[in-house]
């Protein structure tokens, strides 16, 4: 399989009036490039029992534990076992609950007011989930391929112009400004208004269209949700693949929606969250060759 980095230019313009200069504007325009062999991977079958299998093993593995502390006496008593207590022993015609010491009160019993919980979760309790190194490697493998497909992605939800061909490599990346032109490495590039010029490169490649989908898309949860740190629900966006972390990972993180991921890093939840498969992926050309 091969596919055709496309090569940016950006056009940088500025303005200048009496009362000093304006801010910088981006025009980026894309122009396909000579044709590289993609690994392997970007053939692979689409397996989405294997995507969603192992993104749900990968939660699993993060979920934290919850619940009280083994009960350990008087040291660290749990919930509803913070009482002197004492029995009354057999034969008097009552319960045999444990009473609060000199009343008739009962306490530390799940059938009693304030006692403890019958059955409450506890901490030795173990969500993971074990996967194969190969079942893994397959499950990235098949969302790689299923995010080179133009009409899953756009089954999933993402925004596009029409005419985007998948996959989407960055190639060569050159900034023209009073004539002149600099060529940059795109993972180099300056670290000044590099969000803004990443906006620019992905509206010039056809697909900014889901940046404005991400950042209109932000809402409130419902519920009790909003009370435990995640108020906010955000769509998911671009997922940009580098081969080196620096200034077009620094330029994207900032954006709502957007992942940045190192190629050597990348896995099945990046391509796939929440286990659908398809999501919309920006390549750069250093982060393909890693990927051999």
């Amino acid at each position: 399989m091969k596919a055709k980095p496309l090569n940016l230019t950006n056009e940088v313009e500025q303005e200048e009036f009496d009362a000093g200069l304006l801010s910088e504007s981006y025009i980026v325009s894309a122009k396909a490039g000579k044709a590289i062999e993609l690994p392997t991977c970007f053939e692979a079958a689409v397996r989405e029992d294997v995507i969603r299998d192992a993104v749900h093993a990968s939660r699993a593995n993060r979920r934290q534990p919850y619940g009280h502390n083994p009960h350990l006496g008087k040291r660290r008593p749990m919930p509803g076992m913070k009482h002197s207590v004492e029995w009354w022993g057999k034969g008097r015609g009552v319960a045999r609950i444990m009473r609060k010491t000199g009343l008739r009160t009962g306490a530390e019993d799940p059938r009693t007011r304030g006692g403890r919980r019958a059955h409450g979760p506890k901490v030795e309790k173990d969500w993971s989930q074990k996967v194969n190194s190969k079942v893994r490697t397959m499950a990235r493998d098949a969302a790689i391929a299923a995010s080179s497909d133009g009409e899953r992605v756009a089954a999933r939800g993402h925004k596009f112009e029409d005419g985007v061909s998948f996959p989407i490599v960055i190639g060569n990346y050159v900034e023209e400004r009073d004539g002149s032109k600099e060529k940059y490495d795109v993972e180099l590039i300056p670290a000044a208004s590099s969000t803004r010029k990443f906006i620019a490169m992905m509206q010039g490649i056809g697909v900014g269209a889901d940046l404005e989908r991400a950042k209109n898309g932000r809402n409130i949860r419902a519920g009790k949700g909003k009370m435990r740190g995640r108020r906010r629900r955000t769509p998911k966006s671009i997922l940009l693949v580098v081969g080196l972390r620096d200034g077009l990972a620094k330029a994207a993180r900032n954006l709502p929606g957007v992942d940045v991921v190192v190629a050597k890093d990348l896995c099945a939840e990046d391509l796939a969250p929440g286990g659908d498969s398809g999501r919309l992926t920006v390549w750069t050309k250093n982060a393909v060759e890693a990927m051999e």
